[in-house]
């Protein structure tokens, strides 16, 4: 009878020692996976606007530093102020989709979650700053909504940039 149970004290300890091991080894890949300072993940990338969208684990994230107009409804209170930004809405999120379709979009920043539960993250495509690029092609502003600036307006006479494709 002895014998049994030292046999059970020792499967016992086998298995809080492979649970502690199996802890460790998350909370390192957690560590350097995600998140921080040069961190470079790639990711698959579905757009819900053109600043928004959904990784393929279903976590939904927004692109930091800039903003795209809105594509809702000028009915609804997060909606577009004006047609003219809807129309820019739909061409900002066309030329995301065009920018990330079939190539390597990498987070390369993570700086935690905005007010809507969004991951908010830098993205690389190919190596180029997402949002640099989008600012660059005229279908995004800057907005430094960290800081505190006002939300962009984008029903102030703005047409929609001709961006051409790759």
């Amino acid at each position: 009878m002895a014998r049994g149970i030292r046999l059970k004290e020792w499967a016992i300890a086998v298995v809080v020692l492979a649970g502690i091991a199996l802890g460790i080894a998350l909370a390192a890949q957690a560590a350097t996976g995600t998140g921080g300072e040069g961190t470079a993940k790639a990711v698959p990338v579905y757009w819900s606007d053109g600043d928004s969208g959904r990784h393929a684990d279903g976590s939904r994230f927004r692109l930091h530093g800039v903003d795209a107009p809105e594509t809702g409804s000028t009915k609804w209170y997060r909606g577009a102020k004006c047609e003219a930004e809807r129309e820019l809405g739909y061409a900002a999120k066309a030329h995301v989709l065009e920018l990330t379709r079939g190539k390597t979009v990498t987070v390369t920043h993570e700086y935690g979650p905005d007010a809507y539960g969004r991951r908010v993250v830098d993205l690389a495509v190919e190596g180029q700053d997402l949002a640099a690029l989008l600012v660059a092609d005229g279908t995004h502003q800057v907005w430094d909504y960290d800081g505190g600036d006002p939300k962009p307006l984008w029903c102030t006479g703005r047409t929609v940039p001709d961006v051409a494709g790759p």
